[in-house]
C-alpha cells in the first residue's frame, strides 16, 4: 500500500471499526476485531473486465461472536446491478461460489452484517474471499476484488 494513503485508509477503517462495534473506548482490548479491506475493479473479475466502475468494500470481523460487518460502496457501472455476493472460499484469480450474499436493494452505497460459520471464519481469515458486484451487461461479475486482512497498526497505548 502507498504511503501516501495509509492515512486515508486507517481514518476508514477506524471508522468502520468504531461504528461496527457502537463506539469503542480507549485502553479496549480490540484483539478480537480483524479489519478487511478491498478495492473492487473490473481487471479482478475472472476473466477480466473492460469496466469504468469501481467501488471498495470495509468489514469487520469479531472473532468472539463470528459477527462480519461491512460497509461497500461502487459507482460507474456500466450498467444495472443485479446483485452482490461475498464468494469463496477462492484465492485471487481463481471463481468460487456465493458464500454470502448482500442483503436488500443494491444501492451505490450500503452496509450489513452476518453471523459466520467457523469454517466462513476460517476461510475470510485466510483471505479466500472475494467481493463482487453483478450486473445486466456482466452477470458473471463486474468488478471484484480478494477481501484482505488489515495489518494490525501498533497501540499508541503499549
Amino acid at each position: 500500500m502507498s504511503l501516501k494513503f495509509r492515512p486515508v485508509v486507517v481514518a476508514v477503517l477506524t471508522s468502520v471499526l468504531v461504528s461496527a462495534c457502537g463506539g469503542l473506548r480507549l485502553g479496549t482490548d480490540q484483539s478480537h476485531l480483524v479489519a478487511f479491506t478491498t478495492q473492487l475493479r473490473g481487471a479482478n473479475e475472472v476473466p477480466p473486465v473492460a469496466s469504468p466502475g469501481g467501488g471498495q468494500v470495509d468489514a469487520v470481523l469479531n472473532k468472539d461472536s463470528n459477527l462480519l460487518r461491512w460497509k461497500l460502496s461502487y459507482s460507474n457501472l456500466g450498467s444495472r446491478v443485479t446483485a452482490g455476493h461475498f464468494h469463496g472460499p477462492a484465492p485471487a484469480g481463481a471463481n468460487a461460489g456465493v458464500v454470502l450474499p448482500f442483503q436488500g436493494p443494491m444501492n451505490s452505497s450500503m452496509e450489513g452484517s452476518a453471523t459466520l460459520t467457523a469454517a466462513q471464519v476460517a476461510d475470510l481469515l485466510a483471505g479466500r474471499w472475494y467481493a463482487s458486484i453483478h450486473t445486466a451487461a456482466h452477470p458473471g461479475g463486474e468488478i471484484r476484488g480478494q477481501m484482505t486482512p488489515v495489518p494490525a497498526l501498533p497501540s499508541p497505548m503499549r
